[in-house]
């Protein structure tokens, strides 16, 4: 009696074991009573009807990382690339990710690749660096709209390597080497078409402030030269202004006569220490006659 009784207890604790069950936090359980679908345990303790009711499927509610493995794309092309990433994902509905489909993990994974070659065979290599992002962008698009159906958010894809063949590489790094020289001599021949610009105008402008000075020198000397004649003239007329209020004084005329006298001997005097040649008028001994026609003058002036 008392076996039978240890046995129907451990009995029991086993059943009860078997039966009560505990859900972790952001878990769910697929429950089926006789092979159909019953109900769906959220985190917590739940107890199960024995032998009716069994757990099916465990998902986890939390945001999960599935790594896609490396595949061969060729871009638009023909350029044979390797690619990978990562996808994020969520179970939103535990019941269609259990029965809308046999491993949703598997078939989203699938689906990233064919997705993701899919839009690399549209871009040429030399823009899948810079469309990385509108790549990710048409695998979630495309892939959540499939996993819609399997209870199963994509949230976001993200490629981590995209590998060109190894002679790509290096035609790459020649191609970036060859853009660099050419910014460098562009920047170069830039600079240099620069300082000659600056120099001309330079040179320019050193070539208009002369002309400038120059003029402003011409007319300087312009205006001293006239300001210089009109001084002249002032004193020759001022000179003969005098010589006629001369003439009318008391022994005035006597004196222009005596005056162009000395200056008539003088003046002839100089042009014969002056010159070697020299040819005399036929009246040279006539000084009366000469001084009577410069007196003519001076009377008619007078």
């Amino acid at each position: 009696m008392g076996l039978a009784v240890l046995v129907f207890v451990i009995f029991v604790f086993i059943l009860f074991m078997k039966t009560a069950i505990v859900v972790p936090q952001q878990s769910a359980f697929i429950v089926e009573r006789l092979g159909r679908y019953s109900k769906t345990l959220d985190a917590g303790f739940h107890i199960l009807v024995p032998f009716i009711e069994t757990i099916r499927y465990r998902h986890t509610l939390k945001e999960q990382a599935i790594d896609i493995p490396e595949q061969e794309c060729i871009t638009r092309d023909n350029v044979m690339v390797g690619v990978d990433g990562i996808l994020y994902m969520k179970v939103m509905d535990p019941e269609r990710a259990s029965y809308g489909i046999s491993n949703y993990l598997f078939a989203i994974s699938q689906l990233a690749q064919t997705t993701l070659r899919s839009e690399v065979g549209q871009i040429e290599l030399d823009k899948t660096f810079e469309a990385r992002g509108h790549i990710n962008q048409q695998v979630v698009a495309e892939v959540d709209k499939a996993s819609d159906a399997w209870g199963v958010k994509v949230l976001r894809y993200e490629i981590k390597n995209i590998k060109p063949p190894h002679d790509i590489i290096a035609a790459m790094e020649k191609q970036m080497r060859a853009e660099r020289e050419k910014r460098s001599v562009i920047l170069t021949s830039e600079g240099e078409r620069d300082a000659a610009i600056n120099t001309a105008e330079g040179q320019k402008q050193q070539v208009i402030k002369a002309s400038e000075a120059r003029r402003q020198q011409q007319v300087n000397e312009a205006e001293g030269q006239a300001a210089a004649i009109r001084s002249v003239a002032t004193a020759q007329a001022e000179a003969i202004t005098a010589v006629a209020n001369a003439v009318k004084q008391d022994g005035g005329y006597e004196a222009i006569q005596l005056r162009l006298a000395e200056q008539y001997i003088t003046q002839f005097g100089q042009i014969a220490k002056t010159s070697t040649t020299l040819v005399v008028p036929t009246n040279l001994g006539d000084v009366a006659g000469t001084l009577a026609t410069a007196m003519a003058a001076v009377k008619k002036l007078s």
